[in-house]
Protein backbone atom coordinates (compact mmCIF):
# COMPACT_ATOMS: atom_id res chain seq x y z
CA UNK A 1 0.00 0.00 0.00
CA UNK A 2 1.31 3.42 -0.96
CA UNK A 3 1.47 5.75 2.01
CA UNK A 4 2.97 9.06 3.02
CA UNK A 5 5.24 10.02 5.86
CA UNK A 6 6.87 13.16 7.14
CA UNK A 7 10.64 13.42 7.16
CA UNK A 8 12.74 16.16 8.68
CA UNK A 9 16.39 16.80 7.98
CA UNK A 10 17.36 18.28 11.33
CA UNK A 11 19.52 21.35 12.10
CA UNK A 12 22.72 19.34 12.66
CA UNK A 13 22.56 17.75 9.20
CA UNK A 14 21.59 21.05 7.54
CA UNK A 15 24.45 22.86 9.28
CA UNK A 16 26.96 20.23 8.18
CA UNK A 17 25.68 20.38 4.57
CA UNK A 18 24.27 16.86 4.32
CA UNK A 19 20.90 17.85 2.84
CA UNK A 20 21.83 16.88 -0.73
CA UNK A 21 23.30 13.55 0.31
CA UNK A 22 20.23 12.69 2.39
CA UNK A 23 17.83 13.67 -0.40
CA UNK A 24 19.84 11.55 -2.85
CA UNK A 25 19.48 8.58 -0.52
CA UNK A 26 15.75 9.24 -0.17
CA UNK A 27 15.29 9.18 -3.94
CA UNK A 28 17.57 6.16 -4.39
CA UNK A 29 15.40 4.28 -1.88
CA UNK A 30 12.40 4.77 -4.18
CA UNK A 31 10.55 7.57 -2.40
CA UNK A 32 8.66 10.26 -4.28
CA UNK A 33 9.07 13.68 -2.67
CA UNK A 34 5.56 15.15 -2.65
CA UNK A 35 6.43 18.36 -0.77
CA UNK A 36 9.57 19.95 0.58
CA UNK A 37 10.48 23.18 2.31
CA UNK A 38 13.41 24.63 4.18
CA UNK A 39 12.39 26.60 7.23
CA UNK A 40 13.47 27.80 10.64
CA UNK A 41 11.34 26.53 13.51
CA UNK A 42 10.70 28.90 16.37
CA UNK A 43 10.90 27.43 19.86
CA UNK A 44 7.08 27.63 19.92
CA UNK A 45 6.84 25.75 16.58
CA UNK A 46 9.12 23.00 17.90
CA UNK A 47 7.17 22.76 21.18
CA UNK A 48 3.91 22.42 19.25
CA UNK A 49 5.30 19.78 16.93
CA UNK A 50 6.80 17.71 19.77
CA UNK A 51 3.94 18.34 22.25
CA UNK A 52 3.47 14.58 22.62
CA UNK A 53 6.85 14.53 24.42
CA UNK A 54 6.13 17.49 26.73
CA UNK A 55 6.38 15.43 29.92
CA UNK A 56 9.61 13.70 28.87
CA UNK A 57 12.93 14.87 30.35
CA UNK A 58 14.42 15.55 26.91
CA UNK A 59 11.60 17.89 25.75
CA UNK A 60 13.47 21.13 26.52
CA UNK A 61 16.72 20.09 24.89
CA UNK A 62 14.89 18.60 21.88
CA UNK A 63 12.87 21.74 21.20
CA UNK A 64 15.89 23.97 21.73
CA UNK A 65 17.88 21.87 19.27
CA UNK A 66 15.10 21.79 16.67
CA UNK A 67 14.83 25.59 16.81
CA UNK A 68 18.61 26.13 16.72
CA UNK A 69 18.88 26.34 12.93
CA UNK A 70 17.07 25.62 9.68
CA UNK A 71 15.46 22.27 8.92
CA UNK A 72 14.17 20.71 5.72
CA UNK A 73 10.73 19.12 6.00
CA UNK A 74 9.53 16.66 3.38
CA UNK A 75 6.49 14.60 2.58
CA UNK A 76 7.65 11.24 1.26
CA UNK A 77 5.50 8.73 -0.59
CA UNK A 78 6.20 5.07 -1.29
CA UNK A 79 4.77 1.65 -0.62
CA UNK A 80 5.08 1.10 3.15
CA UNK A 81 6.69 4.56 3.43
CA UNK A 82 6.69 4.81 7.23
CA UNK A 83 8.50 1.55 7.85
CA UNK A 84 10.83 2.04 4.89
CA UNK A 85 11.81 5.56 5.97
CA UNK A 86 12.38 4.50 9.57
CA UNK A 87 14.59 1.63 8.37
CA UNK A 88 16.59 3.99 6.14
CA UNK A 89 17.03 6.44 9.05
CA UNK A 90 18.28 3.79 11.48
CA UNK A 91 18.14 3.70 15.27
CA UNK A 92 17.67 6.98 17.15
CA UNK A 93 21.08 6.48 18.74
CA UNK A 94 23.60 6.50 15.87
CA UNK A 95 25.95 4.33 17.94
CA UNK A 96 23.28 1.59 17.73
CA UNK A 97 22.24 2.29 14.12
CA UNK A 98 22.97 -0.28 11.42
CA UNK A 99 25.72 0.39 8.91
CA UNK A 100 24.41 2.14 5.82
CA UNK A 101 21.63 4.01 7.62
CA UNK A 102 21.36 7.78 7.55
CA UNK A 103 21.87 8.17 11.28
CA UNK A 104 24.94 5.92 11.27
CA UNK A 105 26.41 8.01 8.49
CA UNK A 106 25.26 11.55 9.32
CA UNK A 107 24.21 11.78 13.00
CA UNK A 108 26.44 13.11 15.75
CA UNK A 109 24.63 11.80 18.83
CA UNK A 110 21.31 10.51 20.13
CA UNK A 111 20.08 14.13 20.35
CA UNK A 112 21.74 15.43 17.17
CA UNK A 113 20.58 12.52 15.05
CA UNK A 114 20.16 14.12 11.61
CA UNK A 115 16.60 13.01 10.72
CA UNK A 116 13.06 12.59 11.99
CA UNK A 117 10.33 10.32 10.73
CA UNK A 118 6.72 9.64 11.58
CA UNK A 119 6.15 6.42 13.52
CA UNK A 120 2.57 5.53 12.50
CA UNK A 121 -0.06 6.49 9.91
CA UNK A 122 -1.94 8.66 12.41
CA UNK A 123 1.27 10.43 13.42
CA UNK A 124 2.20 10.96 9.78
CA UNK A 125 -1.17 12.55 9.03
CA UNK A 126 -0.81 14.93 11.99
CA UNK A 127 2.82 15.79 11.22
CA UNK A 128 2.21 16.39 7.51
CA UNK A 129 -0.68 18.68 8.41
CA UNK A 130 1.49 20.53 10.92
CA UNK A 131 3.93 21.65 8.24
CA UNK A 132 1.86 21.49 5.06
CA UNK A 133 -1.68 22.50 6.11
CA UNK A 134 -3.70 23.55 3.09
CA UNK A 135 -0.99 22.49 0.63
CA UNK A 136 -2.08 20.35 -2.29
CA UNK A 137 0.21 17.30 -2.32
CA UNK A 138 0.29 16.02 -5.88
Amino acid sequence: MVERTLAIIKPDAVERRHVGSIISRIEAAGFQIRAMRRMALSKQDAEGFYAVHKARPFFGSLTSFMSSGPVVVLVLEAPDAIRTWRTLMGATDPAKADAGTLRKEFAESIERNATHGSDAPETAAYEIGYFFAGVELS
